[in-house]
């Protein structure tokens, strides 16, 4: 009798999926790895410039191209960027039933304001004409 009795299945947690968030902070973190020669040829194209950027980085404490960037691009596009960097995106699942959900509350909310409209057109059409 109790060699009948099946044990139970043993419920394995998946994973959740990777967000868009997160996916976007791994980006973020990663640093692009230079080679030597690179990093050397860099140096040697750079090393012109240097008088130039010099003087600015010390009286900014910041990058030159931040500098322009915070000149040229007003805070409210570096915000909306920034805001919308950080947006979970929903799956193309879900972005089909929230759009069908919209079109069906629309539908219906404009059945009843016609519906609301013929009546009190009636209405107002047997008090005015009386």
């Amino acid at each position: 009798m109790a060699a009948d009795k099946a044990k139970p299945k043993r419920r394995v947690l998946k994973k959740a999926a990777e967000t868009v968030r997160e996916r976007a902070d791994k980006q973020a973190n990663k640093q692009p790895k230079q080679s030597g020669v690179v990093r050397l040829a860099l140096q040697y194209i750079a090393a012109p410039f240097k008088f130039v950027w010099r003087p600015i980085a010390k009286v900014s404490h910041k990058k030159p191209f931040r500098i322009i960037g915070h000149i040229l691009l007003p805070s409210y596009f570096r915000n909306s960027w920034k805001e919308l960097r950080q947006v979970t995106w929903p799956n193309r699942k879900q972005s089909w039933q929230l759009t069908l959900a919209v079109i069906v509350f629309a539908v219906t909310f404009g059945l009843i304001i016609a519906v609301v409209d013929f009546g009190l057109d009636k209405l107002f059409k047997q008090v005015l004409i009386k």
